[in-house]
Formats: C-alpha cells, sequence, structure tokens
C-alpha cells in the first residue's frame, strides 16, 4: 500500500474569507513544510476510513461528512517513487470544532484562500481543483448551510458566494434572487453588539436547502 495516499481539502468560512485546513509535516522529506492533511492508506483499511482516520490524527477533526473528489495520479507527482493519491473534500463550521496538530504533523492551522503559500508536492493543484469544484457546485445547489452560523445576514450569505466565486456581486441583485428561490426564512432578529445599523437575520430552510440539493437548479451571477 505504498503507492496509494490520501489528501483532504477542508473549507471554512470566517469573518468574511474563505479559508483552507493546512498541516505542517513534523518528519519525513517534507518537515517543515506545509501541505494539505493526509498520507498512507492501511492494508486492512478501505479509502473512506483512511481519510477519516488521517484527518482526525492529523488535525483533531472527527465526524466529518467527507466527498471524495478524484484520483491524481501524475507520474511525477512524488519524488520518491509512483503514487497516486485521492482526494476528498469538505465544508465546515469552523466555530464547531477545535483544531490541534497531531500524528506526523507539527503544526495545523486556517489559510485564507489569498494567503495559501507554496504547497508541498501537487497539493496546490488538488486544491484548486477543489476550489473550481465548489465553484461549479454554487451554480448548481445551495451552499452556506456547513459554513456560516446557523442565523446569518443576506451580507454575510453574499460574501461567501464572492469569496467561493472570486467575483463582486451587485447586492440588490443578489438579494432579489437569493429571496426568490424561498430558501431563506426571515427571522424576526437583528444583529446584535454591531457599530453598524443592525441587519435582519436568517436561516436556511432546511427541507428547502435539501430538496434543492438533491434536484439542482441553475443559480447564474
Amino acid at each position: 500500500m505504498n503507492s496509494i495516499t490520501i489528501d483532504c481539502v477542508i473549507f471554512g468560512f470566517d469573518k468574511g474569507s474563505l479559508e483552507v485546513l493546512l498541516v505542517q509535516h513534523g518528519e519525513g522529506i517534507r518537515k517543515g513544510e506545509w501541505g494539505l492533511p493526509g498520507g498512507w492508506i492501511r492494508e486492512r483499511e478501505s479509502i473512506d476510513n483512511a481519510a477519516h482516520r488521517l484527518l482526525a490524527d492529523l488535525t483533531g477533526l472527527d465526524s466529518i461528512y467527507l466527498e471524495q473528489l478524484k484520483a491524481f495520479g501524475e507520474p511525477n507527482r512524488f519524488p520518491l517513487g509512483r503514487v497516486i493519491t485521492i482526494g476528498y473534500f469538505a465544508l465546515i463550521k469552523k466555530e464547531d470544532y477545535d483544531v490541534r496538530a497531531g500524528f506526523t504533523a507539527s503544526d495545523a492551522k486556517w489559510y485564507k484562500i489569498a494567503d495559501i503559500p507554496k504547497l508541498i508536492y501537487d497539493h496546490n493543484d488538488i486544491l484548486d481543483y477543489s476550489l473550481e469544484h465548489l465553484r461549479n457546485r454554487v451554480r448548481q445547489a445551495p451552499v452556506g448551510f456547513n459554513l456560516l452560523p446557523e442565523k446569518f445576514t443576506l451580507f454575510e450569505l453574499m460574501k461567501l458566494y464572492e469569496e467561493i466565486l472570486g467575483i463582486e456581486m451587485d447586492k440588490s441583485n443578489f438579494r432579489r434572487k437569493i429571496l426568490r428561490m424561498k430558501l431563506l426564512v426571515e427571522l424576526d432578529e437583528k444583529q446584535k453588539d454591531v457599530s453598524h445599523r443592525a441587519a435582519k437575520l436568517y436561516e436556511f430552510d432546511q427541507k428547502i436547502y435539501e430538496k434543492l440539493t438533491k434536484k439542482g437548479f441553475n443559480f447564474e451571477f
């Protein structure tokens, strides 16, 4: 099993910025360098179980829904021989998890997408592929349930879409389109402890969210 590995791309959203979780290698040929959480698959272990085990051991993140992306297998992606890696992908609420480095990682922390350093092997390419996958998804299914707090403003939701897509949106146009989908429930609450005018709070209608996730749609910006 020394020719198959796992690499996980974990996205979070904090203070208007899309972020990804990276680990610093504490040993091996890439000691001191940063990369995606991952490692080797054990002989009597499914690839799904390997992904969950490695993520928990390296970062402390457990019980996360991981979606398999694809295999990455360029012949020269690993310097010591032919190694194919299977990519996984997840969206999580950062505040629900306590990140702590372990196993072969000397550190684990969140990086803003705009501040990603040069990563080991082809991990920058894997991250780019994952981000493009996420961008395609937001055009076909709702996003935010696993990234935003339970209650959020329309501006916060718009900032999430802007961060994922890398574009600037018209606020009134976004508001009109998102409310037309009946995806949000307007709450009888406003922001608290803010220096600006308090905005209305919303939450997702879980049934509509699940329906649109399964059915899909075409959401153009």
